[in-house]
């Protein structure tokens, strides 16, 4: 399938799209960047889950980890994925459509949660985390075993998309392989009011690495990871529209849902505050 970047917004429906914020952890700048950082200091790593939505269609994007692997990897747990997604009152068990962004323990650790959902996944993801690199405990120390193999067990339930580089799932609705963090990594594209948005998920963890062209510690291929970056900007509307997988400061750069869901969940079909 030819990659689509068009920026036209044409006829096409819109989505609102929310990040929702599940867990989070302290750790430094030198954590974040490979070869370190000069100017070391600290720089918390939050963890989301999104959502995508509209009259038609529903997607959730990821499904976080939970209680277990949160003690586990000395994560602080703030809410399961499912409770987060309660309160935008949207109901796992009733989920058509999840997307895995890739299949590292905090993007797919509740997918059981979810008993209806196809869950759309890349053909290099699934080859990879299952393939001769998870012998290395430099790759394989982001997922867990478990959850792989039920996601295998998902295939043979007939349970998992598998796409190949580029695949619209609804009209406005698109992903699109990067590789690099992982090798099957794959970013979401979504029409919204505010034009095309691109849920960046891994392929940047934070602003700092697609603005700067840094690149995170957990890599396969850096070459991929930094020419995914051109991708990023090529699918968004604009710079302002790529929203990264653990930044703290998506939670202060858009507005809350709610006053009650203040650090919780933000709008990002809505405009930045900044």
């Amino acid at each position: 399938m030819t990659q689509a970047l068009s920026n036209s917004t044409g006829a096409l429906p819109e989505y609102e799209v929310f990040a929702l914020r599940y867990a989070t952890r302290e750790a430094q700048r030198k954590n974040h960047f490979i070869g370190g950082d000069p100017h070391d200091g600290p720089m918390p790593m939050d963890y989301f889950v999104w959502l995508i939505r509209n009259d038609a269609h529903t997607f959730v994007v990821d499904t976080g980890f939970g209680p277990e692997v949160a003690a586990k990897r000395g994560r602080t747990l703030l809410r399961t994925p499912a409770e987060a997604l309660a309160l935008m009152g949207v109901d796992v068990k009733q989920v058509k459509d999840v997307i895995i962004t890739h299949l590292h323990y905090d993007h797919v650790g509740t997918f059981d949660s979810f008993p209806i959902a196809q869950f759309h996944l890349q053909d290099d993801e699934m080859s990879y985390a299952t393939g001769r690199h998870m012998r290395h405990q430099q790759f394989s120390h982001g997922y867990e075993v478990d959850e792989v193999v039920g996601m295998v067990r998902m295939v043979y339930k007939d349970r998992v998309s598998f796409h190949n580089g580029v695949a619209q799932l609804a009209p406005g609705v698109s992903v699109h392989r990067i590789g690099g963090h992982t090798h099957g990594m794959q970013c979401v594209r979504v029409h919204t009011r505010r034009g095309w948005l691109v849920l960046a998920s891994d392929t940047s963890h934070y602003y700092e690495h697609f603005e700067k062209q840094r690149v995170f510690t957990t890599m396969f291929n850096v070459g991929e990871t930094v020419e995914g970056y051109d991708t990023l900007q090529r699918l968004a509307q604009s710079s302002k529209h790529i929203v990264p997988g653990h930044d703290p400061l998506v939670m202060r750069r858009y507005p809350a849902v709610s006053a009650a869901l203040e650090g919780i969940a933000v709008r990002l079909d809505a405009d930045p505050n900044d």
